[in-house]
């Protein structure tokens, strides 16, 4: 596999670029070294960039946390979140999962990622005994980020009530500041493994790259790359909605395979993994 030291030598050979977010544009705290020069580089050179993020949060929210980066709004034209797509969702309630759903939603998660059921898409409840569904967004302040199985009692509740389990970032993982944290799809394992009903929102599923395709305005998808650290989610996303994929080597992808892997590794990764990355990039700068 060929690995890049940063994105100058295909810059060219693609109009949009679709970026994660954690893990590839920033560390979940600041901006990695040599990003904003990057995406100066591409808004110079007329590409279109936007950040496609399973963050259980609406892309508003999302944009306020990278303006506290201090990441110029000018440098991107766009932000689509798994949040932002489940708000959609549950105020549209067209697509057949959540058409039967109720309104009441039972919550694990954060309070900060509520913009999610916000403008009255969804009524949150205290107890499972009284909700229609849950709603899993990751994991609190109370019960930690570290360990899924905290959440099993709660998990185990909610499954003895039957609620179907909307979870709003399918990622297992991030790294935040240096450090492995858990997010929503870990507890989505749990639920499936105690036979729950689970819909995930987000990547890799190919139907959220639709919107993002739009606010890029380009429609030739073989002149769209998608930039990401995870094979489960990024990488496998890309495949699905038929785009090219970069094979970040920053956040998860370091944390799992060090600084500097070897590009034989990274291909019998990709192989097991079932996504086939144009190329791998030390990390997101020109």
């Amino acid at each position: 596999m060929q690995i890049l030291d940063g994105i100058a030598p295909i810059a060219d050979r693609y109009d949009g670029w679709v970026l994660d977010l954690w893990g590839v544009v920033h560390d979940g705290r600041r901006p990695y070294p040599g990003v904003a020069e990057a995406l100066a580089e591409l808004k110079r050179r007329g590409r279109r960039v936007a950040f496609l993020t399973n963050a259980p949060r609406r892309s508003w929210f999302v944009q306020g946390m990278l303006d506290r980066m201090g990441l110029d709004r000018g440098l991107y034209d766009g932000i689509v979140s798994s949040g932002e797509i489940a708000w959609r969702m549950l105020r549209e309630r067209t697509h057949p999962w959540f058409a039967r759903l109720g309104r009441r939603a039972f919550h694990i998660g954060p309070e900060r990622d509520l913009s999610v059921v916000e403008e009255g898409v969804a009524e949150l409840v205290a107890d499972p005994a009284e909700a229609d569904f849950l709603l899993n967004t990751g994991p609190d302040p109370e019960r930690g980020a570290h360990d899924a199985g905290r959440y099993r009692p709660a998990l185990e509740a909610c499954a003895r009530h039957r609620l179907p389990m909307l979870c709003v970032n399918p990622d297992r993982h991030v790294m935040v500041g240096g450090e492995k944290l858990i997010c929503a799809g870990a507890l989505a394992d749990i639920y499936r493994a105690i036979e729950g009903d689970v819909f995930e929102v987000g990547k890799p599923d190919p139907a959220v790259y639709d919107p993002v395709l739009e606010l890029l305005g380009t429609p030739d998808r073989a002149r769209v790359v998608a930039v990401g650290d995870s094979p489960h989610t990024d990488l496998a996303g890309a495949r699905a909605a038929g785009l090219d994929a970069v094979w970040a080597l920053t956040g998860l992808a370091a944390e799992a395979h060090g600084e500097a892997p070897s590009a034989e590794l990274l291909a019998a990764v990709a192989a097991r993994e079932g996504v086939d990355p144009v190329a791998a990039l030390r990390a997101l700068r020109w």
